[in-house]
């Protein structure tokens, strides 16, 4: 029996061929998914219903499971309407969800166009696509390595 939170066997499946540098995206219910990802990513859907799964529910899930060297959000470009409004609401949940897993990281923001290129690279190798509405919430975790 696992002893993480991770149950889901594809991801758990695509994660132990994974190893350091590789990358998660963890998509909203906006990303499009099956067209902005790297030419190794497998893709999972985990979307069952609108907010159900969430990408708060998702990072718990894999900051369980892996060594991560980075969290990186979507940055909101200067010209968009929603950077008026300040940081999305969902990031404050991320860096509580961080802070929980005993890791002390940052969220480093990549703006929109060159987020899309960072998964686009060949590391990327797994989409978990959630049903979270929220605005700005996707999120590209760069994994560790194990040292214990």
């Amino acid at each position: 029996m696992l002893k993480h939170q991770l149950l889901h066997p594809k991801i758990t499946e695509v994660l132990a061929r994974a190893g350091h540098h590789s990358k998660i995206l963890i998509a909203d219910g906006n990303y499009p998914a099956s067209t902005k990802k790297g030419p190794n990513a497998e893709v999972v859907s985990l979307a069952l219903s609108p907010g159900l799964v969430n990408c708060t529910q998702t990072l718990q899930a894999i900051l369980s499971a892996v060594a991560v060297d980075a969290v990186h959000t979507m940055g909101i470009p200067p010209d968009d309407s929603y950077a008026q409004e300040g940081e999305p609401p969902v990031w404050a949940s991320y860096r509580k969800t961080i802070q929980e897993a005993g890791l002390s990281l940052g969220l480093e923001p990549i703006q929109k166009w060159e987020f899309y290129d960072a998964v686009n690279s060949p590391d990327h190798v797994l989409t978990i696509q959630t049903a979270d509405q929220s605005l700005w919430a996707n999120i590209l975790i760069v994994m560790g390595c194990r040292t214990t």
